[in-house]
């Protein structure tokens, strides 16, 4: 009993070291709310990411900042059986493709940063705060 508890422990903490990288902090979101969307604009990481912009009919912008990679591979198994003058022969393949990545999703309102939401395998850092820049290049401008 006390060798499968210690399993156990491992596997668990395995899976939960694995999953730690994948986290999105609050205080990560929480920092973009009524920020103006120049900062939005003009910050280093999110310029760097394709974009799709929609509106809604009440005038809430939405901007998704799509960070991710295409993926696909393939497997196959192939056999021929010589028997006299035939040959007998059969082949299998399975091909799988996708796109894993967050989707950074912001609403904004009259020019501000409503709500921040992460969806899909995202995490975050302080590195995708907001940044100072757009107050130096508004004062620069």
């Amino acid at each position: 009993m006390h060798r499968k508890l210690k399993i156990t422990a491992a596997a668990l903490s395995v899976l939960l070291s694995a999953c730690a990288g994948l986290m999105v902090r609050q205080q990560d979101l929480d920092a973009w709310v009524g920020m103006p969307v120049e900062a939005l604009d003009t910050h280093s990481f999110f310029i760097t990411v394709p974009m799709v912009r929609t509106k809604t009919e009440s005038g809430i912008e939405i901007r998704n900042y799509a960070n991710g990679q295409n993926f696909g591979s393939c497997s196959g198994y192939g056999s021929a059986k010589v028997a006299g003058s035939w040959v007998n022969s059969s082949a299998f393949s399975n091909c799988s493709s996708g796109w894993v990545g967050c989707n950074n999703i912001f609403y904004i309102k009259e020019g501000r940063v409503v709500e921040y939401a992460p969806t899909g395998r995202c995490y975050t850092d302080s590195t995708v705060q907001p940044q100072e820049r757009y107050k130096r290049l508004r004062a620069a401008g």
